[in-house]
């Protein structure tokens, strides 16, 4: 964890979210601290300056941690901050009650203008950090007018003026639904954001699981009837041979021959569930990518190329797209496809690669390097640039006639 980049650069983009949520949370608190400090810049010099300032800087620090463990009980991650919440309320009490009974001692003037400020904005912000607890519109809702008409009554009760108890309560009411909202939204919009991750993690699961379903049924639909002839020449096999009957001879043959049929019938089914599809895996890939919210292109011819070609190209497509969406945090990707005299050369290149660790060593890439190799292909992949990635596969065309084939020209694919 040598540089900031690369300790963001590994957080998920849920686990980065929620940093900032926790952070904007923090910054609020601040905020608390400055709006409560901000009469009382100019009266340093008063006897209820320093109590005052000294009180609103320990509800903010309480106001902050509070809202950071009730965030962390909304995700799950803990138990639900009972103390937090005990020592929160009471050092909310007692800010708010200090800073009226100094209001009410100063009559009219800055200090008491200064502490109803403190007073106000303590019960604003305390509505705020409360809201991270609760679930729901009318719960939220109540919390700021119990809030609200806590502050009014309060002002009246300390036999303040019922005018500026009404002007309080319409600050308490409209400040403290801003912010106990802004909190609310907050941790809504995290959590919705963590239930979207998981959505696409689990659509992934599912549709390795249908493939796996699909090649299970073509395996059993290919093997299920030989396995049961093989069974049944079998036992009569054995039938056979306990009588002493020269046909069980045949019969052995027989099974001998279906076994063959049948592992031949499986390579059948294994080599083409190995095959990829070039033009298809273009497209997955670029439908995969959109989803993902990152800009793919995908340019140059698609069609036209050998069976062996498309199937290796394909490949490169599929495991490069794959390592996209699983290393860093790109916001763009491009495919490339050029057939300079006698090869193609297959480019994917994409961007938001972590300076603290570059793709490229796993196996995956090993597996592509082995495969195009059988057809006399080669490829490359490293940093290209700064946050930037390159993938290189460079695969040569069967000559026909004396003359390399290569397929018709295309300006622009659109798998």
């Amino acid at each position: 964890m040598s540089r900031p980049g690369g300790w963001w650069g590994r957080k998920s983009t849920p686990a980065k979210f929620e940093t900032y949520t926790r952070w904007s949370f923090h910054f609020l608190a601040l905020t608390e601290l400055s709006v409560a400090a901000g009469p009382l810049l100019g009266q340093v010099a008063s006897p209820p300056a320093v109590p005052l300032l000294s009180l609103a800087a320990v509800h903010s620090v309480v106001c902050g941690v509070t809202t950071s463990r009730a965030l962390d009980w909304r995700r799950g991650q803990r138990d639900l901050p009972v103390r937090t919440l005990w020592v929160f309320g009471v050092t909310t009490a007692l800010v708010a009650v200090t800073a009226l009974v100094i209001a009410r001692q100063g009559r009219g003037g800055d200090d008491a203008s200064a502490a109803a400020a403190i007073f106000s904005t303590v019960l604003v912000f305390g509505a705020g950090a409360t809201a991270v607890l609760l679930r729901g519109r009318r719960r939220v809702s109540a919390l700021v007018v119990a809030c609200a008409v806590t502050a009014g009554v309060m002002y009246l009760l300390m036999g303040l003026p019922w005018l500026a108890a009404l002007v309080v309560t319409l600050i308490v009411f409209l400040g403290g639904g801003f912010f106990a909202f802004t909190y609310s939204f907050s941790v809504w919009l995290l959590n919705a954001v963590y239930e979207l991750d998981e959505a696409r993690e689990t659509r992934a699961l599912l549709a390795v699981a249908e493939e796996r379903l699909r090649f299970g049924r073509d395996l059993h639909d290919v093997m299920g009837r030989n396995l049961a002839v093989i069974a049944l020449k079998s036992e009569l096999a054995v039938q056979l041979a306990q009588r002493e009957r020269p046909e069980a001879v045949t019969q052995m043959v027989e099974v001998q021959r279906l076994a063959h049929e049948a592992q031949r019938e499986v390579r059948e089914v294994v080599r083409g569930y190995r095959e990829a599809d070039l033009g298809s895996e273009l497209a997955g890939a670029r439908g995969v990518l959109t989803a993902a919210g990152i800009d793919c292109t995908v340019t140059g011819p698609v069609t036209g190329y050998p069976a062996p070609v498309q199937s290796a190209l394909g490949w490169v497509v599929r495991e490069a797209a794959t390592n996209v969406l699983r290393h860093g945090d790109a916001r763009w990707c491009a495919m490339e496809l050029r057939v300079p005299e006698g090869r193609v050369v297959l480019t994917v290149e994409n961007d938001g690669v972590p300076e603290s660790g570059v793709p490229g060593r796993g196996s995956g890439l090993v597996g592509l390097r082995e495969r195009l190799a059988e057809i006399g292909g080669t490829l490359r992949a490293g940093p290209a640039g700064k946050g930037r990635f390159l993938v290189t596969a460079e695969v040569p065309l069967p000559a026909q006639s004396g003359e390399a084939a290569a397929p018709a020209p295309v300006s622009e694919a659109t798998p």
